[in-house]
């Protein structure tokens, strides 16, 4: 390999690893290059966690720390775990498939459950429509409702948090 192509080289994998890319393949011709990068268990969380945790932060709190860890060569994912969550150790509840939310059994019904509810285990808590299909979706933890973090008709991915529980 020609000089340059090393300096390039190099240059992609800080790239890379700046921008927290997990796996990289290039085919060009007769140059072939497969890089992997070790993740970080910080890194497990995802991008939409990140976002959640810096939208609940105090608006001041996460653009210091996000500002203080990026200056010190940190990532933002740093950042997000130095901000002190008011809502640390709540139960979230995942969406367990891809679909569309809807938090009461029929347009104009009252919702499932709301901020402050109490919910128990196994207790229905909202309906996610995948494919024509409405699938109930169950509370998987006892406790108090604190946040519903989607709104009614909104997409939502599988993983994707719907509700924060203060467990009992």
């Amino acid at each position: 390999m020609k000089e340059q192509d090393i300096a390039d080289l190099k240059q992609l994998i800080e790239f890379l690893k700046e921008h927290q890319v997990a796996e990289f393949d290039l085919d060009r011709g007769d140059v072939k290059i497969r890089l992997k990068f070790k993740q970080e268990a910080a890194n497990a969380n995802g991008l939409g966690d990140l976002a959640r945790l810096l939208a609940t932060a105090p608006p001041g709190v996460a653009q210091a720390a996000a500002q203080a860890s990026t200056a010190a060569g940190a990532t933002p994912v740093v950042a997000a775990q130095q901000v002190s969550d008011p809502d640390a150790g709540l139960h979230l509840v995942k969406s367990p498939i891809v679909g569309t939310f809807y938090g009461s059994p029929s347009p104009g019904a009252s919702p499932f459950v709301a901020p402050g509810d109490r919910v128990s285990k196994g207790q229905v808590i909202c309906i996610v429509e995948a494919m024509k299909l409405m699938n109930e979706i169950e509370s998987d933890a006892a406790g108090e409702v604190v946040k519903c973090f989607v709104t009614n008709g909104q997409p939502i991915e599988y993983g994707q948090p719907l509700f924060s529980i203060r467990q009992s």
